[in-house]
């Protein structure tokens, strides 16, 4: 604290040591040592960060209006009102966590059972934390700063808490608190965060790598020492005044960077002998002068360089990244940035606290945290607990992409985000009225992945009447951020009750028709919870229910024949693919009649000499037994079978019709078993066998065939053709 706080600043901060060590006076925690260790080891990990006065003080105090006996009156004549309602806003998000730092407080009964905890992240406290932490950041991002410090020393001690607990803070620490550190650009915590939560998870893979990394260690610190002298030299030469050093590698990104290389059919290996280098200058003339340097010197490697000095992240980190062949035609990375970089690129928000503290008003502090602002604005709409969360990571916790308007400014975006993304991003009307975009000059669909360094033009049209439910169809792939679909719900939400209720009506038919489903109204809106059927249509028509939802409901929540389960017997094991409820060993196939598939609501009945056949639950063979005690409970395991699938197309008859129908089909990975086709004047009438994994790809097919131009319907037959093979699973149950 004293390189750069003021005496009477000290001395703010020492009165509320002395006050928080006698507060906490006699307290434990499950560890064993003084509960105050806690808070003063915060406060230490903050004051590293040079974080102001006040932001320690209530660091020291966190937990005093929570396990002492200090009122908020008491602390505000105490400390002031800065430091209160610092206190109070991390005693707020503490409540509302799903792990806490009570958790490691000593109970005082000896009844106190931890193993009787859940052992998983419920997801509405989850997404309650988020949502209040999000309100906190707004507010003053000094609070969040606290929680992660928090959370770091609680992750240090995490032995101390029984197995279930310590995967559940691993966890949660995992999805929320070491991507927020990313994205408030605090890079050491977020790497602690992230190798501490991954030694929790999964530890034999932490010490698999550490293992590798260590037998490499000594190798590599000699190459990278060598390394370091030659690039010192050369910009020596060059007359570059700079310093340069190893960067160290986490085993959690190792990991993560192994992942990437298996998805890619590469060599995991090769992660570790990747090599990686630092270069910190005075100005920023000096870092594109040293890129000079070493681009001369050693060949870049393509596609691996990245300019975050001219187009900064929104958490302020500012570097040039460039990849290079060295010595020995050995990979380096190399990150190139000034003092000044560096020290917002290891803090981030952080730095922002020590420049207001020496006086300076940092504006660009303040610009870059309006992407905290919008993202509540669109959070307002983003649906259930469950959606809010996965929301909140996709624009929030992914990698970002930067891409171009055709003026040159420069728009960040997640990584996956669609041109589509990019229009809203531009503005509200702009996405409203968006009919297509190019990409680098090339048209392509609207839900086209953007990369890096695209630049991306948006065609509207005065004419359009307003964005599409496809839109905001999950498995369609056109809005990936958070901020499109709650602006296109927003458009569907402000459009007249009764034309939402007649979109909504037209969508849930389809749907029937879809998948070949016989329910009534009533019960489909008792099954998604809907008192009044014009509410469930409404709420499809204007997007607050998902088709998706409406899917899973409809094939899994379908009315089941009343089944007596017989006692006395195992449950089977899912090696198949279908898991049959208390029968024993027996052989399952699939009906022929009705075809289910993964997804499909089904029930089994036992033939006299063939095992259990698999019907759907709306099977007319199986309403229509009389023999109901043959009839068993079924469900379905995990599996990867395909199931052969009639789908019947329907459309104006034209050229190259049927190549449109399969290139649709190839293009989603779809195998065709057989067609046939058949014209009546002016229509055709195409029929397909494909195999299909289950309900979810079959739906997404649907949507995908509606789309070509002059296709009235589509439809899903009930048998296949006679001379298809059927997904007949055999299995021997144990």
């Amino acid at each position: 604290m004293e390189v750069y706080l003021s005496e009477d600043k000290i001395a703010e901060v020492r009165r509320a040591y002395s006050f928080a060590e006698i507060a906490h006076k006699g307290q434990k925690r499950l560890s064993g040592e003084p509960f105050f260790e806690h808070p003063k080891q915060t406060a230490l990990f903050l004051a590293d960060l040079k974080l102001d006065a006040n932001t320690l003080s209530a660091a020291l105090l966190h937990d005093v209006l929570e396990d002492c006996d200090v009122t908020y009156d008491q602390l505000r004549d105490k400390f002031g009102d800065d430091v209160t309602r610092l206190v109070d806003g991390v005693t707020k998000l503490t409540r509302a966590q799903v792990m806490g730092d009570e958790d490691f407080h000593m109970p005082s009964t000896v009844d106190y059972d931890p193993d009787a905890e859940e052992d998983h992240i419920d997801d509405i406290a989850q997404a309650e934390t988020l949502r209040k932490m999000l309100m906190t950041m707004a507010e003053d991002v000094r609070v969040v700063l606290i929680k992660l410090a928090d959370r770091l020393h609680n992750m240090r001690t995490i032995s101390a808490l029984p197995p279930s607990r310590r995967e559940a803070m691993a966890r949660e620490t995992l999805e929320i608190f070491a991507p927020l550190a990313h994205r408030l650009g605090i890079w050491e915590v977020k790497w602690m965060l992230e190798d501490m939560s991954f030694q929790q998870l999964e530890p034999d893979a932490y010490k698999r790598i550490s293992r590798r990394l260590n037998a490499k260690r000594a190798e590599r610190e000699a190459y990278v020492e060598r390394m370091v002298h030659i690039i010192r030299a050369e910009l020596k030469a060059a007359d570059v005044d700079g310093d340069v050093y190893g960067r160290p590698k986490h085993i959690y990104s190792i990991h993560r960077k192994a992942e990437r290389y298996s998805n890619q059919n590469k060599e995991s290996e090769e992660i570790y002998d990747l090599f990686a280098v630092r270069i910190i200058v005075e100005e920023v003339k000096d870092c594109y002068a040293a890129l000079g340097v070493v681009h001369t010197k050693w060949r870049p490697l393509p596609n691996q360089f990245d300019d975050y000095i001219a187009n900064p992240k929104d958490n302020l980190y500012q570097s040039l990244h460039t990849a290079i062949l060295c010595e020995d035609n050995a990979p380096v990375e190399v990150q190139i940035r000034t003092k000044d970089m560096h020290q917002v690129a290891e803090y981030g928000v952080a730095a922002h606290w020590l420049y207001k503290e020496a006086g300076d008003h940092d504006t660009q502090f303040e610009e870059k945290m309006t992407w905290l602002r919008q993202l509540l604005e669109w959070q307002r709409d983003a649906g259930g607990a469950v959606e809010f969360i996965e929301s909140f990571k996709t624009d929030i916790f992914q990698n970002q992409v930067y891409v171009y308007t055709p003026k040159g400014d420069v728009i960040e975006l997640p990584i996956g985000a669609t041109p589509l993304d990019f229009a809203y991003r531009i503005h509200t009307d702009v996405g409203h009225s968006c009919v297509g975009a190019k990409v680098n000059g090339k048209l392509v669909a609207l839900n086209h992945p953007i990369e890096n360094g695209d630049t991306i033009q948006v065609m509207t049209s005065k004419t359009a009447r307003g964005p599409s439910l496809d839109w905001i169809n999950a498995s369609l792939g056109y809005a990936k951020t958070s901020s499109a679909k709650a602006k296109i719900r927003q458009w569907f939400n402000r459009q007249e009750r009764a034309g939402n209720i007649e979109r909504g009506r037209e969508v849930f038919l389809r749907q029937l028709q879809r998948l070949d489903i016989d329910i009534d109204e009533k019960k489909a809106s008792v099954m998604l919870r809907y008192r009044v059927i014009d509410d469930m249509f409404a709420a499809l028509g204007d997007g607050t229910l998902t088709t998706e939802r409406l899917v899973g409901r409809l094939t899994t929540g379908s009315p089941v024949p009343h089944v007596e389960t017989r006692q006395g017997m195992p449950r089977t094991g899912p090696a198949s693919g279908i898991e049959v409820l208390g029968v024993g060993d027996l052989l399952t196939s699939i009906a022929r009649c009705c075809n289910p598939i993964m997804g499909d609501g089904i029930v089994g009945f036992i033939t006299r000499g063939r095992g259990v056949t698999i019907h759907r639950v709306n099977c007319p063979n199986i309403l229509a037994e009389d023999e109901s005690e043959r009839i068993v409970s079924v469900d379905w395991g995990e599996t990867k079978t395909l199931y052969p699938v009639r789908v019947q197309i329907k459309g104006w008859d034209r050229v190259g019709l049927l190549g449109d129908i399969t290139s649709v089909v190839s293009n989603e990975r779809v195998n065709i078993a057989n067609i046939a086709s058949e014209e009546y004047d002016d229509m055709s009438v195409i029929s397909l066998t494909v195999y299909i994994s289950g309900t979810d790809q079959l739906s997404t097919l649907y949507t995908r065939l509606e789309a070509v131009n002059g296709i009235i319907s589509v439809s899903r037959l009930r048998s296949i053709e006679p001379d298809a093979d059927t997904a007949r699973q055999v299995s021997k149950y144990n």
